[in-house]
């Protein structure tokens, strides 16, 4: 809506768009002044007005529109912009707001940047399909072959549909089942790890993506950080001051201070000597005492925070034009501003003595160590741009009546405006190697007949119809000139615990990382290298801002001379690019070892994600936690929310939750490689399962002349498929070829799964041949030991063959557990029972006899002994990557 009116004096607000762009810093918002200035809020249905705006749109930080009063003569018009709007899904810091309603539903800014979630279905259900679609196609064709060789005697289609049935074991119809419960397990197993505390599995179909990501998506804000600025060091060219050393800057602070009188008379001006008294004064003082002072009251004084006071309980409402000194206690303030930075510095230039009190839009106090006021007015503000990378304030100072201009950004802004900055590039560069956030303060001390004069030619550029952004930031520059640098502040925008450990496995892991942020440009980048997202010895390549299709065309070719280098780069630049170039940006972006893009709006970060899945073909995860987040989780092959500061919106729409970012390498490394292959493994087994049985009827039937006589009958059908083998085989779910610490130690382990090894057509046909090899061995091994009847054959090949899935459980699990053991026992504890109550299968007397059991024993050595000699070989001449490990 636009925001006509507020109950704060100063006619603005403070409001946090967390859920929408993921920051969570405060942001001024003006109302319209010719509604704000009513008397009474009832006026406002007394006017005539019309507003107009700009129709829906996804960008999050624009707007246009006008405010019209018709009711005056002339009729008041004044221009609407971003700083005018409150879009849904934000909130206001205090106060109330009224405002007329333009967007609403699906027109809102937060709906239209919310995208609809997708079914998610795992690359290994994918896989498996495929080999379902094989093995059907394979069903098909033998019956075919069967009944060929028959001889398409009599009514061949009816023994086509015999044959389909007979040899439908083919299908692992039972495959879903086991590995619908094999996920539930992985579920479980990673809930109750004590060591990732806090993980919720919302989403049980998926848990085998966790082993195959090549791409993680995160935020930066919350996820990466805490979003909590701590204020590090205070640079002055030859000294330099850090936390342990704050104290000093108290005692320096508390000189000039202490020699103010109370405020009567102005006497205070001796708190900013004229520059003539100051050379006179000691060397050594002036180079400690008066330096530290200027840098404090510089920082004190540069910004636009606001310090908002809650109201004691029980106080009267009308305390506002009470003493000042008497509201302004310590106990109930909190700082509002746009920058987390900012407030940061505020926060700490209380900490040694010089205290915000107060702010409006004209005016600002401040609290000396000595307790007395500093009131300054608010002559100008030139607030922040990503263009000009500086902000700066006019201020005159009542009890001198001096006008200072200050002035704080970017070194790569401000080393070209100050004067004797010979020190500051090397500062900088030390501070950024300890992940510290730099800004250049300085000041420039101005004339009343200089001010009035940029006062004109400012005024004159701001009521300029064309260019007036141009012409406003020319009369600015004509001011940034031979300022007096004053200082060079450090602020560190805290990470979360373990951030770079987990982002060094990951990356080692053969993960690549991308920061998807909608914070600005030098944040992202300092966030990018404290973390270590990008390694001390790459390049960064920070893509200039481009509006056209020739600008993007002139930086896709400078980037792609570069090589191992991160990209930095807007999400308007982005958005201009992926219009013009998007396969050519994709694929450069694709070679980087790391991507950071700023300003993106939630749109735009599912739409990464979406690009990435279909140019790479790659699984791709997302992380985050807050609201902004959620488009982008759902539209990535697996989703993750942490579940922060920002509310759960992020968690409840993820597949998995977790409390805090280090757990994604555990989760990763642990669960997710685990769970791919215990569920390759499963699926596969449960395959041969079906394919063994099917060979030994198909071998069956070729034997007495391509008969569509069924093999085994009834319960026999029935237990091979549940009692007799499922536990064993379903067993494979825990287990593993490597400890939990040495996954962690060694993450790259995990690039082995990306490549799909675990469950391919390779892996496939290894088993389909292993299955035909076994089933022919076990159906004509039978046929050769059996003596007259043919309850012989099926004694001997159905035992057989619950031995041989039992051994072959074993062949395959690396890591026995205890449960493993208990299923394999109960197996066959189970078969061995159950021939007591099948007399119409087996014959009792030949079960019972020393010669069924050396031919059921020769049998089944066939059938395995090969396959673990061959096992043994290739572990000797071709080892797994992990075999050194797991001993």
């Amino acid at each position: 809506m636009v925001f006509l009116r507020t109950s704060e004096k100063a006619g603005s607000c403070f409001i946090r768009t967390d859920q929408l762009d993921g920051e969570t810093d405060w942001k001024p918002k003006v109302a319209v002044s010719c509604t704000q200035r009513l008397p009474a809020l009832g006026d406002l249905f007394s006017i005539s007005a019309y507003v107009y705006a700009q129709k829906p749109q996804l960008d999050i930080h624009s707007f246009e529109g006008t405010f019209t009063r018709e009711d005056c003569d002339p009729p008041v018009h004044e221009s609407l912009s971003i700083e005018n709007t409150l879009w849904a899904s934000t909130i206001v810091a205090s106060g109330t707001v009224i405002g007329v309603v333009i967007y609403t539903g699906k027109e809102t800014r937060s709906v239209m940047n919310t995208s609809n979630p997708k079914n998610k279905v795992g690359l290994l259900d994918l896989e498996l399909n495929q080999l379902t679609k094989a093995l059907f196609g394979a069903l098909v064709a033998l019956s075919v072959v069967m009944v060929t060789l028959q001889g398409f005697a009599g009514p061949w289609y009816r023994n086509l549909f015999r044959f389909l049935l007979l040899l439908s074991y083919i299908i692992p119809i039972s495959l879903r089942v086991n590995l619908d419960m094999g996920k539930a397990a992985y579920g479980w197993m990673i809930m109750k790890d004590e060591n990732i505390p806090g993980t919720v599995v919302r989403t049980s179909t998926i848990p085998e993506e966790l082993g195959r990501l090549v791409y993680l998506l995160t935020d930066k804000t919350g996820t990466l950080t805490q979003n909590e600025m701590v204020f590090k060091r205070l640079h002055l060219g030859t000294v330099s001051y850090g936390a342990d050393t704050m104290d000093e800057i108290q005692s320096h602070l508390r000189n000039p201070y202490s020699q103010m009188q109370p405020p009567a008379g102005g006497q205070a001006a001796s708190t900013t000597p004229p520059r003539k008294a100051q050379s006179t004064a000691p060397k050594v003082r002036k180079s400690v005492s008066s330096r530290v002072h200027e840098a404090v009251k510089a920082i004190a004084l540069c910004h636009n925070v606001t310090p908002v006071y809650e109201p004691r309980a029980g106080a009267p409402t009308e305390a506002e034009d009470a003493e000042a000194d008497q509201d302004f206690s310590d106990g109930n303030r909190t700082y509002q501003a746009a920058s987390p930075d900012e407030v940061a510095l505020v926060q700490w230039t209380e900490s040694v003595g010089l205290t915000l009190v107060s702010r409006d839009l004209a005016s600002m106090q401040l609290r000396s160590p000595s307790g007395q006021l500093l009131t300054f007015s608010v002559l100008q503000t030139f607030p922040f741009t990503s263009e000009s990378k500086r902000m700066g304030i006019i201020v005159r100072d009542e009890s001198t009546a001096e006008i200072t201009f200050y002035m704080k950004g970017a070194d790569v802004a401000m080393a070209s405006i100050v004067q004797y900055n010979d020190w500051l590039e090397e500062e900088c560069g030390n501070m950024a190697r300890e992940g510290l956030r730099t800004l250049v303060v300085a000041k420039r001390a101005l004339t009343e007949e200089q001010y009035q004069d940029f006062e004109s030619r400012y005024s004159q550029a701001k009521l300029s119809i064309h260019d007036r952004a141009l012409k406003v930031a020319a009369v600015v520059e004509s001011l940034e000139r031979e300022m007096e640098l004053l200082c060079l502040t450090g602020v560190e925008d805290q990470l979360q615990a373990d951030v770079r450990p987990t982002l060094e496995m990951l990356r080692n892991a053969g993960i690549k990382i991308w920061m998807l942020t909608g914070d600005k440009l030098e944040t992202a980048t300092c966030i990018a290298k404290s973390s270590h997202l990008v390694s001390r010895t790459q390049d960064i390549h920070i893509f200039r801002p481009v509006t056209n299709r020739g600008e993007a065309h002139l930086e896709l070719n400078a980037f792609r001379r570069k090589h191992d280098c991160a990209l930095v780069i807007s999400g308007d630049s982005l958005e201009v690019c992926l219009k013009f170039y998007e396969h050519e940006l994709v694929e450069l972006a694709c070679q980087c070892p790391a991507v950071v893009c700023c300003r993106c709006s939630p749109t735009q970060k599912a739409h990464i994600v979406k690009l990435l899945q279909q140019h790479t073909g790659r699984r791709t995860c997302a992380i985050g936690d807050g609201g902004n987040d959620v488009s982008m989780i759902q539209m990535a092959d697996c989703g993750i929310g942490i579940e922060g500061k920002e509310g759960r919106q992020a968690a409840l729409a993820a597949d998995f939750s977790i409390a805090q970012f280090k757990h994604v390498g555990r989760l990763l490394m642990v669960h997710g490689r685990s769970s791919y292959k215990r569920s390759a493994a499963l699926g596969q087994f449960v395959m041969h399962r079906g394919l063994i049985i099917s060979t030994m009827q198909a071998v069956f039937s070729s034997v007495f002349y391509f008969a569509s006589v069924p093999l085994y009958q009834g319960f026999l059908m029935v237990g091979y498929a549940t009692l007799y083998t499922m536990f064993p085989v379903f067993s494979l779910v825990l287990d593993q070829d490597v400890k939990p610490e040495m996954a962690m130690l060694y993450p790259e382990l995990y690039k082995d799964l990306t490549k799909g090894r675990s469950l391919s057509f390779k892996t496939f046909l290894v088993w389909v041949l292993v299955s035909v090899y076994q089933g022919g061995i076990l159906m004509y091994g039978a046929l050769l030991l059996f003596e007259s009847e043919f309850v012989h054959v099926v004694a001997i090949s159905f035992t057989a063959l619950i031995l041989t899935e039992l051994l072959m459980v074993a062949l395959t699990v690396r890591t026995w557990h205890w449960l493993m053991v208990v299923a394999e026992v109960l197996s066959l504890g189970c078969y061995v029972a159950s021939l007591a109550f099948l007399n119409e299968y087996f014959d009792v007397a030949f079960i019972t006899s020393a010669t069924f059991v050396w031919k059921v024993s020769a049998v089944t050595a066939v059938s395995c002994l090969p396959l673990y000699a061959l096992k043994h070989l290739k572990r000797k001449l071709a080892p797994p990557s992990y075999s050194k490990l797991s001993s």
